[in-house]
């Protein structure tokens, strides 16, 4: 399979962008002209250092508001052709775009069209180039496909053929398997770009909010599929306007494009085994089972005060690593490893962040399948010594530059062979499970880092909601899969707390890490008789969430007295309590769920960081 970006989809100059495209192991570029325009650099040089990074040019592009127009404008739209044929040959690119127009004065006619295009065709082989023809779904008289290869099947030109964009086709609802339908050798090329489901003008919705396969809405597996049917064999291009990806670090949003044409592929192949794509085979995805054990990587000093926090919570000291100063401290099936070792990656974690979560390690039904589709999906193996006769754990490093291992029927293996087991499973104060982890991000990352869990295993995501610091807007996702629920919190504001954690851990993504019970007054108990340092919510908060759902002064009264909080939706209700934050801003948080309630809590954030806020007491939280 032939993988190809446009320019324009990646921040920086020419050869930066090059640079990344490479070395996230695509084939070639689009040329985006403006890209070329804002080089100092002859089209003859920018096609050697194309070639020299290992890339092909497989598109020129755009070439605009050409087809249907009348005299003058028609013969100057030749000579600028003629020209850009021109340029073509200098860069070594044999194929240009050429998009419906949109002039005010251009002609209709599909036969005026083709006839056009015909005679663009005979220009064009004069040149040794090729013409592809697309359909703008904001085009003046041709915005769909189905027209637009009409046009080109009337052009009957060997050097015409059709381009197919998925947005500009799934943008307008038009059915992909009418796409099956056409010739596979007279599609030239293929774009892909997914979107958001928003209700706006085309052409701003295509020029701010097209992302990658997988992060959006749009059904790309279905027009993927209905195009590799037809038996074209060319490459499979990401053409993406994005905000977000203009401000983005170049080599991250080359490695997510690379990551979503593989993941696509692997759908459409799945989805239908008859296709010809050639493909390495690698493992599906699987449902995470549940978190095995987080990680918390503390220096000598820090570990103590860490320990203690978790014994408030009533963890309990289960046992020690057999030969790393590695502590085991557990809760009914949570398992937390608090590492204080003075070299290796926690202590390299903890040097450069302070206290953080450095590993998660989740149950999988296949550790090595698992490992091998993350592998396959660019995802960088991580490696950790270990002596003979311990367990050789598989892993990769996460979006945040933790540590992501599975685990599957040697989880159980682990704890025995690993481990100097002393309490073999502590009831402590009723804390189950891991409910979810909580990361933190920059907003501009926060695709990456959801395309990273969606294509790795077989997950959801929620709808995005805003989250109201009083210091700015926070944006909160959440990925779920099977036992494992992961919310990503795009920063923004400076002011905001999740900025702030970023800045103040140098980029240690997990925020927090959430518990579920059974019994979120009597859990509160418990920990509160072991000296558990609750956040304390304004009492404000209290009565106005008594009014707004109705609850019994009595449980008011419980809610007050635990500092928990309360929010509900029409499959169920939920509490939460909170810890103190820590240096830096890391904090626990208990909850239990009722029902079939799915959410987070949203509405409780801005009140739960308030009173954060007043805990800190730094500069930006007065």
């Amino acid at each position: 399979m032939k993988t190809s970006i446009a320019t324009v989809s990646v921040s920086g100059g020419f050869q930066q962008k090059l640079a990344a495209i490479a070395q996230a192991g695509f084939d070639g570029i689009e040329v985006f002209e403006q890209d070329l325009l804002a080089s100092d650099l002859s089209p003859r040089e920018l096609g050697r250092m194309t070639r020299d990074h290992g890339l092909e040019i497989t598109l020129f592009q755009p070439f605009r508001d050409f087809e249907g127009m009348p005299e003058p404008l028609r013969g100057r739209a030749f000579a600028r052709a003629a020209r850009k044929f021109e340029i073509m040959n200098e860069l070594g690119a044999d194929l240009m775009l050429v998009c419906s127009s949109t002039h005010p004065e251009a002609l209709g006619g599909v036969d005026r069209a083709a006839a056009d295009l015909r005679e663009l065709g005979e220009l064009a082989a004069r040149h040794g180039v090729r013409v592809g023809y697309e359909a703008l779904c904001w085009g003046r008289f041709v915005n769909d496909h189905r027209d637009a290869w009409e046009i080109v099947r009337r052009a009957d030109h060997p050097q015409v053929g059709l381009i197919l964009d998925s947005f500009h086709s799934l943008a307008r609802r038009i059915p992909s398997d009418s796409i099956r339908s056409v010739p596979g050798d007279r599609i030239f090329f293929v774009q892909l770009a997914d979107a958001p489901a928003i209700e706006m003008d085309l052409l701003y919705w295509s020029r701010h909010f097209r992302n990658m396969p997988g992060e959006g809405d749009l059904d790309l597996v279905g027009f993927t599929r209905a195009v590799l049917a037809t038996g074209y064999a060319g490459p499979l291009s990401l053409e993406i306007f994005n905000d977000q990806f203009r401000s983005g670090l170049p080599r991250l949003v080359a490695q997510d494009g690379q990551r979503s044409l593989r993941a696509l592929a692997d759908q459409a192949r799945r989805a239908e085994p008859t296709l010809k794509l050639d493909l390495p085979d690698f493992p599906p995805p699987a449902e995470v089972e549940g978190v095995e054990f987080v990680e918390f990587a503390a220096g000598p000093e820090e570990a103590g005060a860490l320990e203690g926090l978790l014994s408030a919570m009533g963890f309990e000291k289960a046992g020690r690593h057999r030969s790393k100063r590695v502590s085991l401290w557990r809760q009914n099936a949570v398992n937390l490893l608090v590492n204080a070792e003075t070299e290796g990656f926690a202590w390299r974690s903890w040097a450069t962040h302070g206290v953080n979560v450095s590993e998660l390690a989740l149950r999988v039904p296949d550790a090595g399948a698992s490992f091998a589709r993350a592998r396959a999906l660019l995802a960088e193996p991580y490696e950790q010594s270990h002596k003979p006769g311990e367990l050789a754990i598989p892993g990769v490093r996460g979006v945040g530059g933790g540590a992501l291992r599975f685990l599957d029927g040697e989880a159980g293996d682990l704890w025995a062979v690993d481990f100097e087991l002393k309490t073999p499973n502590p009831k402590g104060a009723g804390l189950t499970r891991v409910d979810h982890v909580a990361q933190t991000m920059a907003y501009e990352e926060m695709l990456s880092w959801s395309l990273f869990y969606t294509t790795l295993f077989t997950a959801k995501r929620s709808p995005m909601v805003d989250v109201a610091d009083p210091d700015g807007l926070v944006r909160s996702q959440a990925v779920e899969s099977g036992g494992f629920r992961v919310t990503l919190n795009g920063a923004e504001a400076r002011r905001t707390l999740a900025k702030r954690f970023i800045e103040e851990s140098f980029g240690s993504s997990v925020q927090h890490v959430a518990f579920a019970c059974a019994d979120i007054f009597a859990t509160a108990e418990a920990m509160e008789a072991r000296g558990f340092p609750a956040l304390r919510i304004g009492a404000n908060y209290f009565g106005d969430v008594e009014a707004r759902f109705g609850l019994d002064p009595a449980l008011t009264a419980k809610l007050r007295a635990h500092n928990a909080m309360y929010d509900e939706d029409a499959q169920g209700g939920f509490f939460q309590i909170f810890s103190r934050p820590l240096a830096g801003g890391f904090f626990f948080e208990i909850v239990q769920r009722l029902g079939g309630y799915g959410g987070y809590g949203a509405p409780n954030a801005p009140f739960r960081i308030a009173a954060q806020k007043r805990e800190l007491r730094g500069p930006g939280f007065d």
